[in-house]
């Protein structure tokens, strides 16, 4: 399979569990995203935790311009007002539209949980066609201490025993999955 196929397949699963997929040109893009819908849901916080000091300095220039508050750590503090987590996922699953985030910092789990809507980025080089393909990776993540890695499969779902379902009730309404980058043919 090429990385076109590999991505079409993804963002074909991930849409089909309700998630948002997006083709972005540049990080830069896919930051303006993810401000825009943090001002579009009426929220004050966008929540960064695991980014690059450029990267970091850059969004928070986008969410002062915008009015929001820029936080990367002490996000147990006020759980209830992060509108956005903004968070980099390590791998995709293709086969099921599944993120795969190395989640060890507390931080970048409340960013994942509590947001009203997950925005993530993704290489489309970094999804794999089935969770198989992913073994040998994830073996070598998981041997460096302390490991904690989130699976995560659209928006939050849940039903009751009547088969009722409910969104966003056990974590974010939205996931958005940004692709940055062109994939090969």
């Amino acid at each position: 399979m090429t990385h076109d196929d590999l991505t079409g397949l993804f963002a074909k699963n991930a849409e089909t569990v309700s998630a948002v997929v997006k083709p972005m040109a540049s990080l830069e893009l896919a930051m303006s995203h993810a401000v825009s819908v943090a001002k579009d849901l009426g929220g004050s916080i966008l929540a960064a935790p695991g980014w690059e000091p450029a990267a970091l300095d850059q969004l928070g220039g986008l969410c002062h311009e915008a009015g929001l508050e820029f936080q990367t750590k002490n996000l147990r503090q006020r759980p209830n007002e992060i509108a956005v987590g903004f968070t980099r996922a390590q791998y995709g699953v293709a086969e099921t539209g599944t993120l795969v985030i190395d989640s060890a910092s507390e931080d970048l789990r409340l960013a994942t949980m509590l947001s009203q809507v997950h925005v993530a980025v993704l290489s489309p080089y970094d999804i794999h066609p089935d969770m198989h393909s992913l073994q040998e990776a994830l073996t070598r993540r998981m041997t460096r201490p302390p490991s904690y890695m989130a699976f995560i499969t659209g928006a939050s779902r849940t039903a009751d025993i009547e088969r009722v379902l409910a969104i966003g009730v056990h974590g974010p309404v939205e996931l958005h999955i940004l692709l940055v980058g062109e994939a090969a043919s």
